[in-house]
């Protein structure tokens, strides 16, 4: 049981953080840590049958994991299971969402990231209060103010892109 929660906890790492790229041509299970051997131990048997790539994403995992405190590895861990809970659609979703951030320029993604700080940081009833105003507006009217989250917007882009990072998640 134990060794499920530690592949899931490195299956989380690897889809919030992004797919880490091969480092090495060949990542073979011998040259692996002790450490790294211990969390991945569940995918022993077949590390060999597994993608080079994949290989290198949990060897990276499992060095990240091994880093980790107790309360990171329990924050981890329920991140996970948030993930597992989701539907096809809603994991589909975000995926995109993670593929569309990735093509934005630097300056796109600090600003994204500094407006969900600023979201974060706000008191717990005015973040509610902003959501609530977002799920009351019709699609039309999502779309005119450029926070429509389904789509960008080819016009106004940088703008709908601000206000997406404050309206646009779900509590």
């Amino acid at each position: 049981m134990k060794a499920k929660y530690l592949l899931a906890a490195i299956a989380t790492l690897l889809l919030i953080s992004g797919a880490a790229s091969a480092q090495d041509n060949q990542v073979n299970w011998n040259s692996l840590t002790d450490a790294q051997q211990q969390v991945l131990g569940p995918v022993a048997e077949n590390w060999d049958t597994l993608p080079i790539e994949r290989r290198a994403r949990l060897a990276e995992g499992a060095k990240r994991w091994s880093r980790m405190d107790a309360e990171d590895r329990t924050a981890s861990r329920e991140r996970f299971r948030t993930w597992q809970r989701l539907s096809d659609n809603e994991r589909d979703a975000i995926r995109d969402r993670y593929n569309q951030f990735q093509r934005m320029t630097p300056g796109e993604k600090e600003r994204i990231r500094n407006n969900f700080r600023r979201f974060s940081d706000m008191p717990a009833d005015r973040r509610q209060q902003l959501r609530e105003r977002y799920r009351n507006m019709t699609p039309d009217q999502r779309q005119r103010s450029g926070i429509a989250c389904d789509s960008a917007s080819t016009t106004g882009q940088e703008r709908a892109i601000d206000r997406r990072a404050k309206l646009c998640k779900d509590p």
